[in-house]
């Protein structure tokens, strides 16, 4: 049975892979560098955990077993967006409703931290995430374009 609960101390080895995989699948996108930039599972955890926004961790069970996890930040728009940072599934554990378990935690915890609306990203061409965003009812409502100068 799939489960989606608030992470514990006890999942960071766990979480922290997770977040790695996650980092390694964005940056062999397309526009994923530019959105990682660098950044490791480990700083990531540093800036969700700074207190400058009220900020939410997730694990997704399979078995028994963390195989997914969720990072949303909240404090846009006066605190009323928030904004779900990572979502990220095992490949062997997809399409057993992990990802969907997740997403239901994220809203709830927008809900309960007093948001009124909630974004997510998908880089360019990443169809899996924004059919997975739009089974969550998320819509598209703008896209972002960018031109490096120089």
């Amino acid at each position: 049975m799939e489960l989606a609960r608030p992470a514990t101390v006890a999942d960071s080895a766990s979480y922290l892979q997770l977040l790695g995989e996650a980092l390694a699948q964005a940056t062999s996108m397309r526009g994923g560098p530019a959105l990682v930039g660098g950044a490791t599972a480990e700083d990531l955890l540093a800036r969700w955990d700074a207190g400058n926004t009220p900020a939410g961790l997730f694990v997704g069970e399979y078995e028994g077993a963390v195989v997914g996890v969720l990072a949303v930040t909240a404090g846009d728009a006066g605190g009323k967006r928030a904004r779900i940072e990572c979502c990220y599934v095992d490949p062997d554990a997809r399409g057993v409703g992990v990802g969907s378990a997740l997403m239901e935690a994220a809203v709830a915890w927008c809900e309960a931290s007093g948001c009124v609306e909630v974004d997510a990203l998908a880089l360019p061409g990443d169809r899996a995430t924004k059919q997975r965003l739009e089974a969550a009812s998320f819509t598209a409502r703008l896209l972002t374009l960018s031109r490096r100068l120089g």
